[in-house]
């Protein structure tokens, strides 16, 4: 495992030769349903010596409509972060939009991510690697593995090397997402650990709806052919009821699917090791 990630699982009994493992709730929507989603997850991890960051939301700025949840209150949001992190000793991950989120956010989570549509916003870019944190670029849906050495250039320049490149599929149409799975390896070839989104791969985008649908169903495909492909990371989001969930419930894996997904995971990234 890369050392810069090493003190993220200090309080953890993991495999090292294991993947790590992002996963949770797409947006925080309440502290029941973070501490619940989180203490599961962390169970199923320490059983399978899989290292583990819990992931949350703890606002959502890209949404497909005016009427979409975005979140229940910045603060709010982080503070619960906040405990659960203290309570179960879990490290977190979770999204910023600006600068000045990048700021807000850092002192209560211990990965900030990048999502895909800003993952060239310079001002972005270099406010989080400021931060000195670890930073986590989901690829965008426009670019290729290889462009992505510039968005990590960026956060180079002030300092900051711990940087993941997150695969999350490639604009398919108008309406779909595939995944090249030729950008795990261009991406690794940068020099940098690769975490392959799997459930927003399977999003269907610019639904006339105005909500964004997914494919489920595929999960376990996109997953297993990751770590196949050399992913060092999985990024899942999970609910305990994926429709009633308030952000990306047709793409996530229900919380108590989890198990055996990583199981089978765990035993395809043993036989590649053997």
């Amino acid at each position: 495992m890369t050392s810069f990630l090493q003190p993220l699982f200090a309080e953890q009994a993991y495999d090292k030769n294991s993947f790590f493992l992002l996963a949770g709730p797409c947006v925080v929507e309440s502290e029941p349903l973070v501490m619940e989603t989180a203490a599961a997850l962390k169970e199923i991890c320490t059983r399978l010596r899989i290292p583990f960051v819990f992931k949350a939301s703890y606002r959502k700025a890209n949404r497909s409509s005016a009427g979409s949840f975005t979140g229940i209150g910045d603060t709010e949001a982080l503070k619960i972060l906040q405990q659960m992190r203290t309570r179960l000793a879990l490290p977190v991950v979770t999204d910023i939009h600006t600068a000045e989120e990048a700021v807000q956010a850092a002192p209560y989570v211990d990965v900030l991510q990048i999502p895909a549509f800003l993952c060239r916003q310079t001002d972005l870019l270099e406010a989080a690697g400021r931060t000195e944190k670890i930073i986590n670029i989901k690829k965008g849906q426009f670019l290729s593995g290889p462009a992505m050495k510039f968005a990590a250039e960026k956060i180079e320049k002030t300092g900051n090397q711990k940087i993941l490149l997150t695969e999350r599929g490639t604009t398919f149409g108008y309406q779909d997402l595939v995944v090249d799975f030729r950008n795990i390896q261009w991406m690794r070839e940068l020099g940098y650990p690769v975490v392959m989104d799997v459930t927003h791969s399977l999003q269907q985008p610019n639904q006339s709806v105005g909500i964004t649908g997914g494919q489920p169903e595929l999960i376990e495909t996109i997953a297993c052919a990751a770590i196949g492909a050399g992913a060092q990371g999985i990024f899942i989001e999970t609910h305990p009821e994926p429709a009633a969930a308030k952000s990306d419930g047709a793409n996530m894996l229900a919380l108590e699917k989890m198990e055996a997904l990583l199981t089978k995971l765990v035993r395809i990234r043993s036989a590649l090791l053997t």
